[in-house]
């Protein structure tokens, strides 16, 4: 029924296939030919070098101990040491119980007297113009110094336009022929820096300047009133009050009063504190004091004591010098002119007066009894609060002595600003009365003015002059650090009795 049979093989090609080998593309890609190159580098020189020790003799240290032992003694050493033991033990045990050097600092460095010029300050307008420096001053920082600029011709101040300018020393590009600040004076004006700085006009005004404020730095002024002074203001200096922080300015003028103000910050305007007038019949007087003249008593210099806040002393024009209580309740002798407050006499103490104005004093701030006094007859006379004559008398110039700062580091040492262009730096610890060191600058005739110390960098001893000019002078450490008994040198100069 079934049967094998052959039949041929049927081939049917796939049309899937053919579609997707002709959908089928191929694609190439290669980066870009890669450069590489080489170089090296090779010093021209090489070189070596070692050291060595000498080489070490291995020896034993018990061995080298006995062969120490065995070698004999120098002649005589044993002998010698055993004869003077008792007699070193002795003077060792003296030595330790003496007070021979107590105190002594010993110092290698090299000292020496000599001092450099660090900058010369200057503004070409008051140059220009002929102005004077007429005080400099020292922010509480000691980067930033102020001078006043005005005019002293033959021993009176000019009514002309003057200046004030500052310059910070840390600026990193300081211009000395380029002050930081001007400010635009209408008379000669001296000043007193602290942060804000004050000062005292030719017109009897006071004025306290904010050098933050470049626009209008006049923070507050006194104005022409029956408060205020009707001569010139001789000086200005910054009071501490009884609350703490807060200060007050004290102004001095010719006419022969000193007045205190305070800052009401409410009204922004300075308020009378307190008034002192010197008259002539209320002045103690001393056995070679005369009443002639006027009978007030023109003030032209004052200081203040930091060691009591009660006390300050004035210099007058007619040579006489005064110690003053701030507390002191006397009414003073003058008519009503309509002041806030009634004026007091502050007078206690009158030392002996001197020949001619006294320009300047300066309290010692390492004595509590000591002050310096300078004036037009050349002479710089060293004062005890406690005696009418001068403990000691220097010849300082043959012309006026204008300004005298005792040093702030040195106890024995204060510099001197004179009319012959000098500044004379006296060290009372030397034997001779000569000056330490002397600072001339600039040509002939230029009167050294006015000098201030950098309370904050000791070092610099700031001077203005009659051409205009402010140096700053770098003392030498001579000058300026303090020897092991220098303090009590200075005791020693205070308890003496004036001859």
């Amino acid at each position: 029924m079934f049967t094998d049979e052959a039949l041929d093989s049927v081939e049917i090609e796939s049309l899937w296939r053919k579609s997707q080998q002709a959908a089928q593309e191929s694609r190439g890609c290669q980066t870009r030919a890669v450069h590489s190159t080489e170089a090296e580098v090779q010093t021209v020189s090489t070189s070596s070098s070692w050291t060595q020790t000498e080489e070490p003799q291995h020896q034993d240290t018990e061995q080298l101990l006995q062969q120490n032992q065995d070698d004999p003694d120098p002649p005589g050493l044993k002998d010698f040491l055993q004869r003077v033991e008792d007699s070193v033990i002795r003077e060792l045990v003296r030595n330790a119980r003496s007070h021979a050097f107590d105190g002594f600092q010993v110092n290698w460095e090299e000292h020496n007297n000599r001092v450099s010029c660090l900058h010369c300050l200057q503004h070409p307008s008051a140059q220009e113009r002929g102005l004077h420096v007429t005080s400099v001053s020292w922010s509480c920082t000691g980067s930033v110094i102020a001078c006043a600029y005005g005019r002293i011709d033959e021993g009176d101040w000019s009514t002309e336009n003057s200046y004030v300018c500052t310059w910070n020393l840390n600026r990193q590009n300081l211009n000395p022929n380029q002050a930081d600040l001007v400010i635009d004076v209408p008379t000669t004006v001296t000043l007193c820096f602290v942060c804000v700085f004050a000062g005292g006009l030719y017109t009897g005004e006071v004025v306290v300047w904010d050098t933050s404020q470049t626009q209008d730095p006049v923070l507050v002024q006194t104005g022409m009133s029956a408060d205020s002074h009707r001569e010139p203001v001789y000086q200005v200096s910054w009071v501490p009050l009884q609350k703490k922080g807060e200060f007050g300015v004290l102004s001095a003028s010719s006419r022969g009063q000193v007045l205190l103000w305070t800052v009401d910050s409410d009204q922004n305007a300075f308020v009378l504190n307190a008034a002192y007038a010197f008259v002539r019949q209320q002045v103690p007087h001393s056995s070679s004091f005369k009443v002639r003249g006027s009978s007030t008593v023109g003030v032209t210099s004052l200081a203040l004591s930091p060691w009591d806040s009660d006390t300050f002393l004035v210099g007058s024009e007619g040579g006489l010098l005064l110690r003053c209580s701030f507390s002191a309740q006397t009414p003073a002798a003058v008519p009503s002119e309509g002041q806030s407050v009634t004026p007091r006499a502050p007078a206690v103490f009158s030392f002996r007066p001197r020949r001619g104005p006294v320009h300047s004093i300066h309290c010692s701030p390492f004595h509590r009894n000591l002050f310096v006094s300078t004036g037009t007859d050349g002479l710089a006379h060293l004062h005890s609060l406690l005696q009418v004559d001068p403990l000691l008398s220097l010849r300082v110039s043959d012309s006026y002595v204008f300004q005298v700062q005792w040093s702030p580091t040195r106890p024995l040492v204060f510099a001197a600003a004179t009319g012959q262009g000098e500044v004379q730096i006296f060290d009372l610890g030397r034997r001779s009365l000569r000056p330490a060191a002397t600072i001339e600058e600039g040509g002939a005739g230029h009167a050294a003015t006015c000098l201030s110390f950098n309370h904050q960098n000791p070092r610099q001893l700031a001077v203005g002059k009659t051409n205009g000019t402010v140096a700053v002078w770098q003392l030498s450490t001579e000058l300026t650090e303090q020897n092991p008994r220098e303090s009590s040198q200075l005791e020693q100069i205070a308890n003496q009795v004036a001859e």
